[in-house]
C-alpha cells in the first residue's frame, strides 16, 4: 500500500470517528499496518496541515487521535456551537483537581481536604461524566472510590493522566480570582480559556487546597 493511500485511510478514520481512536483500532482496519506505525502518518498529515495553512491538526487525547480545531479560531467557533461551553464552578474545579492528583479517593478524603460537603458537587461531576467510580476502599464501611474518566482527559486535551501539569502551571492557567471557568473541547491551555471573572471569590484557590493538604500524591 502506497503512503499516500495509508494517510488517506487514517486521516478518514480520525475524521469519521466520534472520539479519539487508539492507534491500534485504526492499524486493525488498514491492511498490513502495525500500531507502531500510526504515530509517524499522522505527524506526516500535521506537518501537511501546517504546511497548506489548515485550521485544524490531529491531537493525541485521551489514548486516540482526534482531529480538532486550532485555538486561534476557538472565538469564532463559539459563536457558531449551540451548545454552551462546560462551566465548572470554583467548587467543582477545586473538587476535579483533588481527584485528578489523587486518584482514587473517597467522598471523604474530597470533604477532608475542601472542608465542606462535596456530595452535591460529586454527584454533579459523576453526571457530567467527569468523574467515575472506581470501586470500593478497603476500610470499614467500604466507602465508593472516585477517579476521573475518559472524558475528563478529553476534555481537558490530556492524552494520559500523567500527562496533567504540574500545580504551578494550573495556578499560572486559572487566576486565583476566578470563581467559574468555562471549559471548551480542546487542550488544556485553550479550554481552560474562557475565565468568569466577574465574581470575585474569596476562598481559596484550588490549586492552594491541594498544596496545604499533605502529602500531595501524585497522579497515577
Amino acid at each position: 500500500m502506497e503512503e499516500s493511500e495509508k494517510q488517506h485511510i487514517v486521516e478518514a478514520l480520525i475524521l469519521g470517528s466520534p472520539e479519539p481512536i487508539s492507534a491500534q483500532r485504526v492499524a486493525a482496519v488498514i491492511p498490513y499496518c502495525k500500531p507502531g506505525q500510526i504515530p509517524k502518518v499522522v505527524e506526516a498529515l500535521n506537518s501537511e496541515y501546517a504546511d497548506q495553512g489548515r485550521a485544524f491538526e490531529i491531537q493525541q487525547v485521551a489514548g486516540g487521535y482526534q482531529m480538532r480545531t486550532l485555538p486561534a479560531f476557538a472565538s469564532y467557533l463559539s459563536q457558531i456551537q449551540p451548545q454552551r461551553p462546560l462551566r465548572l464552578s470554583k467548587a467543582a474545579l477545586e473538587t476535579l483537581a483533588i481527584v485528578a492528583y489523587r486518584q482514587p479517593v473517597t467522598r471523604a478524603d474530597i470533604e477532608d481536604i475542601r472542608g465542606v460537603d462535596a456530595g452535591a458537587v460529586v454527584r454533579s461531576l459523576l453526571e457530567r461524566k467527569l468523574l467515575k467510580l472506581a470501586g470500593h476502599k478497603d476500610v470499614p464501611g467500604h466507602p465508593m472510590l472516585y477517579a476521573t474518566s475518559r472524558r475528563f482527559l478529553e476534555v481537558f486535551g490530556l492524552d494520559r493522566i500523567e500527562d496533567l501539569p504540574s500545580l504551578r502551571q494550573i495556578e499560572e492557567l486559572v487566576p486565583k480570582e476566578a470563581e467559574t471557568v468555562s471549559v471548551s473541547d480542546s487542550a488544556l491551555g485553550e479550554e481552560v480559556g474562557k475565565v468568569g471573572a466577574e465574581n470575585v471569590a474569596p476562598e481559596k484557590s484550588a490549586v492552594t487546597v491541594l498544596e496545604e493538604a499533605e502529602p500531595v500524591g501524585k497522579p497515577h
